[in-house]
């Protein structure tokens, strides 16, 4: 059985346990909030009698002695989380973003190496079935190497709270989803960025609730990115929308259910290389998936096996490099290069 402490028992909290008691070696042990009667709340709704609650993570730690913390507090907490969890000797699983500054994510990836600890990020997206699919699919060479990567986003959530409060709300609390699916896809690695945000007229945010990306992702391709939270109407999937263009043919996904892709065909039919559709074929049983219940259970594996989960901190933190590539070139107006190892 492994013993787990989760704290931040805010709205996100739910998607997590939720997952939880699906797993039948995890314990929750442990609620911390801030907020004690939000922790006790919670703690009745999943009916976690025996869960000790408490507002001071190191006394609740000290107190249960788990396996691991489940972080899902704010982002500007989250370093003094990992460092309180790899203090008492835990694994770490935390919400994304890994971190809310480059300087936090570095100490939080090199903290849990020298303490010897499982670390890990809840980069849910990329546990969906498509983007499975989809990297299947490329790496088997179908329609050759992909050579461009194109993706919108464009959704008008009211959330309310910090979000709305937030500077580069939309890349520092969202695109980071969208950035490390598209690297997984293409197995790309980020190497430079030009980003521009603006706040539509129309929008209720303070600031970044829309931005345009250009990313470098090596080998000489481009991954191209469209977003706004304040684009109301028509709206995409949380997913985004998808293009990626390869040298004998192209794939489109709507972020639902729609995967399609043709590859070009022997003969012209006057300017244009014909095309014929081909088959994107299903999971393979080996593809991991189920969002956060998917990644939970793939920490729990690696905390019994000793493996590295797919989400490692180590690997996220390339993801979360485009994240602050993107808003330090939206803030110079330059393109910026991101380090090839950014810990």
């Amino acid at each position: 059985m492994v013993n787990v402490v989760l704290v931040g028992c805010g709205a996100m909290s739910k998607a997590w346990l939720d997952a939880a008691r699906q797993i039948d070696q995890l314990a929750i042990v442990g609620l911390v909030d801030l907020d004690a009667d939000r922790a006790r709340a919670r703690a009745h709704e999943y009916d976690l009698t025996g869960a000790v609650i408490g507002t001071d993570l190191d006394a609740v730690l000290d107190q249960t002695r788990p396996d691991a913390v489940f972080d899902v507090v704010v982002p500007a907490a989250r370093r003094q989380v990992a460092l309180s969890a790899f203090a008492h000797h835990c694994h770490l699983l935390t919400e994304k973003p890994l971190a809310d500054t480059p300087e936090n994510a570095r100490a939080i990836v090199k903290a849990a190496r020298q303490a010897g600890r499982i670390h890990a990020v809840v980069q849910n997206r990329r546990y969906v079935a498509n983007v499975r699919r989809i990297r299947r699919f490329l790496d088997s060479g179908a329609i050759g190497a992909a050579t461009s990567i194109h993706a919108d986003f464009f959704v008008a959530p009211h959330f309310g709270g910090f979000r709305e409060e937030m500077a580069h709300v939309l890349l520092l609390d969202m695109a980071i989803h969208t950035f490390d699916a598209a690297r997984y896809m293409v197995a790309g690695e980020p190497a430079g960025v030009y980003c521009q945000e603006w706040e539509p007229a129309n929008s209720w945010y303070r600031q970044g609730s829309s931005a345009s990306a250009v990313f470098d992702l090596g080998g000489g391709r481009l991954f191209t990115y469209a977003g706004s939270w304040c684009g109301a109407g028509l709206r995409t999937s949380w997913e985004g929308s998808w293009r990626i263009v390869a040298e004998r043919g192209s794939l489109i996904w709507d972020g639902h259910d729609v995967l399609q892709a043709e590859v070009v065909a022997p003969g012209r039919d006057g300017l244009f290389d014909k095309t014929q559709p081909i088959n994107v074929p299903p999971l393979d049983p080996a593809d991991r998936v189920g969002g956060h219940l998917g990644i939970i259970q793939d920490f729990i594996r690696a905390i019994e096996t000793g493996t590295e989960p797919e989400t490692r901190g180590a690997d996220n933190i390339k993801s979360l490099a485009m994240v602050f590539g993107a808003i330090e070139s939206a803030e110079t107006g330059r393109r910026v290069t991101i380090a090839e190892d950014p810990q």
